[in-house]
């Protein structure tokens, strides 16, 4: 794979778009290779939490809108180009462990969407968040209608997908978008830091509350008790409860949440300059979609 990257940092999976003078765009290519490194992942019991970022000045800049289809048939391989090739967004918010986005710099159209399909999203002061698939009269894909509510909820999602209004790092964490908003230079080993905590969980009882998590939106009280009941009968019998069990009983300390670990940065990002706020960035060739 020459488009993602992958490092095993000692149980944390680093995912890295390559396609850097592309401001990591989704071509073909790429998302054949998102599959590919999501499949690794998921056959991994090594790697227990998983970073995902852009190399470059961009998390992803969207659709390679070079790629997409145009003329005669259009529209038959434009269907077909998003029903065959978005495996890896199912297999992405499917992950059995828990999905860090650390995002630089742009998010739009299917980056965006791509943002969104992670457990958790931390924001470098720069990053810039877009709905943009309205700019070149398309519909927002990529999940994103089903992603985006679930955050912000269906108006503010409306909003967001019709007018392409741009969203900074600081408004994108007071919309519940972003987790934390750190520092351009921190961002990834803020994002490895965090997603390392979750390596001393137990893996089976963080996949059995993300599966209910998804499921939960749909479903009325009475079959989420009864999914939290199903759960937890596993849950009971690992053998990572067994030992923690055994520890609270001696009143011994638990490995899980580590010690110094709180799921925040020591330092976050001080506000933009208001000057600088909302200032667009360079995304060559209206890619975004």
């Amino acid at each position: 794979m020459t488009t993602v990257t992958f490092k095993s940092l000692e149980g944390v999976g680093l995912v890295t778009l390559n396609r850097p003078e592309q401001l990591n765009a989704l071509d073909l290519e790429v998302r054949h290779d998102l599959d590919a490194v999501l499949a690794r992942v998921r056959d991994d019991a090594s790697i227990r939490a998983l970073v995902l970022t852009g190399a470059g000045r961009a998390f992803c800049a969207g659709g390679d809108v070079r790629s997409m289809p145009s003329g005669a048939g259009a529209a038959e391989a434009g269907r077909r180009r998003l029903a065959d090739h978005t495996q890896w967004l199912e297999a992405l918010v499917q992950l059995d462990r828990p999905v860090i986005a650390a995002v630089n710099g742009a998010a739009y159209g299917a980056g965006f969407s791509l943002a969104l399909a992670a457990d958790f999203v931390i924001a470098a002061d720069d990053a810039r968040f877009c709905a943009s698939f309205s700019r070149l009269g398309l519909v927002p894909d990529c999940g994103v209608h089903w992603l985006l509510p679930r955050v912000v909820g269906l108006q503010r999602a409306r909003e967001m997908l019709f007018t392409t209004r741009e969203i900074g790092a600081l408004e994108a964490r007071e919309l519940g978008i972003a987790l934390q908003v750190v520092s351009a230079a921190t961002l990834v080993e803020a994002a490895i830091a965090f997603a390392r905590g979750f390596c001393s969980a137990s893996s089976m009882a963080m996949a059995l509350s993300k599966e209910i998590l998804r499921s939960a939106w749909t479903a009325d009280l009475h079959s989420v008790l009864g999914m939290e009941a199903s759960a937890q009968g596993i849950a009971f019998s690992t053998d990572y409860h067994q030992a923690a069990a055994a520890r609270f009983r001696a009143r011994e300390p638990q490995p899980f949440p580590p010690d110094g670990w709180s799921g925040r940065p020591v330092v976050e990002a001080k506000p933009a300059d208001p000057s600088t706020a909302g200032a667009a960035p360079v995304v060559p060739d209206r890619r975004g979609q």
